[in-house]
């Protein structure tokens, strides 16, 4: 049982502003629509502005919610918070702010919190014709292919929330918390994010994987395939870099070889000399 505040239950036994809008023929407002998440993932929140025109003023916001407890107080609270903000004022309330307006959220269903954030984002830029492609957010790897996540949504969240560990990243955004197979790359974002005093410097991890991928795509994949075989990359820690082999290759009796003068020892030669391949499961 997850421990709610009060405001928290009561905005969710008793919410406010949920519903939608109904269109207008008043040259004097205009309405806007701002959608994330989805069903499959669990929780989905469509956002809904009544806005003033001349004033750029937010003058009234309603919400759809398909969620936990959380997500529905959290997107109550969020069209609390921007009722009477200019638009450009709404793009600065943050997820903290909506968790505070409900005297807090378990750690687990912050991403509540995040989910109202960039419904509102996502709102104000419909309406001012920015193209989700312009958003930086959508920018750079994929790296949590579950829930359609990109590093710079991890490192923004990361940077914006002080986050220190990945299950923090996770409990923010959900990144890393369906198959799994992406934790070791979050994990090494968040090292890059935060690096300690003495860190030597070293390239951006997503180059990193872009050349280590540009290496197994040319040189490494075909010979594998070859054989009935293939390899996935799953992440890089410092220097080690994590695989699963497929097909043919995961019940070879050679794999261990293959890991090591196939893979590793390619790798070596056309990138980095301290790179270690590992297999996981």
């Amino acid at each position: 049982m997850w421990n709610y505040s009060e405001k928290v239950l009561e905005l969710f036994h008793n919410p406010l502003n949920q519903g939608s809008f109904e269109s207008s023929s008043d040259p004097t407002t205009a309405l806007a629509v701002g959608e994330v998440g989805s069903i499959a993932c669990g929780d989905a929140l469509r956002l809904h502005l009544k806005i003033d025109v001349e004033a750029d003023r937010i003058l009234d916001a309603r919400f759809q919610t398909f969620g936990c407890t959380s997500a529905i107080a959290s997107s109550s609270a969020l069209t609390e918070l921007v009722k009477g903000l200019k638009l450009d004022e709404a793009l600065l309330v943050t997820n903290a702010e909506i968790a505070d307006f409900l005297g807090g959220l378990p750690e687990a269903k912050i991403h509540c919190s995040v989910m109202g954030q960039e419904a509102l984002e996502a709102a104000i830029y419909n309406y001012r014709g920015i193209t989700r492609e312009d958003h930086h957010d959508d920018e750079g790897v994929l790296i949590c292919q579950c829930f359609g996540i990109s590093d710079s949504r991890i490192r923004r969240v990361i940077a914006e929330n002080g986050l220190r560990t990945t299950e923090q990243v996770t409990q923010y955004i959900k990144a890393g918390g369906g198959c799994g197979s992406c934790l070791h790359t979050i994990d090494a974002i968040v090292s890059e994010s935060n690096p300690a005093a003495d860190a030597p410097p070293q390239a951006p991890l997503v180059v990193r994987l872009q050349q280590i991928d540009a290496v197994i795509e040319q040189d490494i994949r075909p010979y594998l395939k070859a054989d009935g075989g293939d390899i996935q990359v799953c992440g890089l820690v410092g220097d080690e870099l994590h695989v699963q082999l497929r097909g043919n290759c995961s019940t070879c009796s050679s794999s261990a070889d293959t890991l090591r003068y196939a893979v590793e020892a390619r790798l070596r030669e056309r990138l980095e000399s301290s790179i270690r391949v590992v297999q996981v499961p």
